[in-house]
């Protein structure tokens, strides 16, 4: 009975809101929760201060990245537009050092390069593809490539030979087709042994047109 008198007392004590009054509490209990959605007038983010931000941290940027950059480069951002403009600096330099002798007195000057390793892979590597060669176990592209550097010392022995006994344009014709189809062959085990070598023991083909040069130039091959 207690109980009954309690409950009929906590209805009679509610208090009746109004729509509009209701809709304000509604509006400040949120705000309490949330005040970024509910009140619009909450300063917004400058976004001038930003934009200068994010300039100053890119300057900084350019600063670094240039520091890393040759003399020749340096204060040249717009200017330089592709890789060539790079490969150019380069020349220069190497070309700079080459009158200034910095080539002369070199290790290993006029000596034959040792063609047997590679300097770009691991030795331990290398010395385990040697050593399984000299038993007969060797992976196909060792083999492969012992094939092909025999057969370009010939060819450019073939080569140079024809060059020297040239008598006429008509023979020269003539052997130049031949070393031209010795050539494609070598090329296409070039080819067949880049698909199956490891990474970083790739090998160049022959260009005709660089060999002949080389030839003209007197350089050795």
């Amino acid at each position: 009975m207690a109980m009954m008198m309690r409950s009929s007392n906590i209805r009679r004590s509610v208090i009746p809101f109004s729509s509009n009054t209701q809709h304000h509490l509604w509006t400040w209990t949120s705000s309490t929760d949330d005040p970024q959605v509910t009140n619009p007038s909450s300063p917004a983010p400058d976004k001038k201060k930003v934009k200068i931000g994010a300039q100053r941290l890119s300057s900084v940027v350019d600063v670094i990245n240039e520091k890393k950059l040759p003399p020749e480069l340096r204060g040249r951002a717009n200017a330089i537009r592709s890789e060539t403009d790079i490969t150019n600096v380069v020349e220069q330099r190497i070309y700079r050092s080459m009158i200034e002798g910095e080539f002369e007195n070199l290790p290993g000057k006029g000596k034959p390069l040792d063609l047997r390793t590679n300097p770009h892979v691991d030795p331990a590597e290398d010395t385990l593809y040697r050593i399984l060669s000299k038993n007969g176990c060797a992976p196909e592209w060792v083999e492969l490539n012992k094939e092909i550097r025999s057969l370009m010392a010939e060819w450019h022995s073939s080569l140079k030979k024809a060059w020297e006994m040239r008598t006429s344009d008509e023979k020269w014709k003539e052997d130049s087709e031949a070393l031209k189809a010795q050539m494609h062959g070598i090329n296409n085990k070039v080819l067949r042994y880049n698909l199956m070598v490891p990474f970083g023991r790739q090998m160049f083909g022959l260009k005709w047109e660089k060999e002949v040069d080389r030839l003209e130039k007197g350089d050795a091959f």
